[in-house]
């Protein structure tokens, strides 16, 4: 499988052994972040290009997915998920990279460096690695509907819609300090 990198300063000694790792394992590794360590880069170009590599080879029917790293992870997750295509999860345990592909399909996964031994990393990247997608007709369905938003804003019609009294009350209307 073809797994495409990203990652900031934060992240760039773990990408490394990364590398070592995935390619010890057979995977074609290709990474999208910096050539050295800076500690005032920016990750959203590195993360972005690795997502859009993974969308790219997905596309054209190559086997791909994509791993980005930084310092929590929350800035490079959604840095991926700004390319259309991608569902980019934040992964912390075993747990959650079974989940994200079972569950969510994610094509990418996002990994704090600085939250983590590289031995979790690892095995965060081999699970996800080795999941499939469940397939799941609840899952696939939730999967269209965030696809349709993104090829054209369409939502499920808000089941509030026509309702002609407000369900949502101020706080400040419905608070009575002496009720105790």
């Amino acid at each position: 499988m073809r797994i495409h990198l990203g990652t900031d300063h934060a992240g760039l000694e773990f990408s490394t052994q990364i590398q070592h790792h995935l390619a010890a394992q057979g995977h074609e590794v290709i990474d999208h972040g910096p050539i050295e360590y800076d500690p005032l880069d920016d990750y959203p170009a590195f993360c972005i290009r690795a997502a859009q590599a993974v969308v790219r080879d997905q596309a054209a029917g190559v086997e791909a997915l994509g791993v980005v790293l930084g310092g929590s992870g929350n800035g490079e997750q959604i840095a991926a998920n700004k390319v259309l295509g991608v569902r980019a999860a934040l992964v912390w345990n075993i747990s959650t990279a079974e989940l994200a592909r079972e569950h969510n399909d994610a094509n990418v996964i996002s990994i704090g460096a600085r939250q983590h031994t590289f031995d979790e990393a690892a095995s965060f990247i081999d699970r996800f690695i080795a999941t499939p997608f469940s397939g799941e007709e609840r899952h696939a369905r939730r999967i269209g509907q965030l696809a349709a938003y993104e090829q054209d804003g369409a939502l499920l019609p808000d089941p509030r819609a026509g309702h002609s009294e407000n369900t949502m009350t101020d706080a400040s209307d419905s608070f009575d300090p002496e009720a105790g």
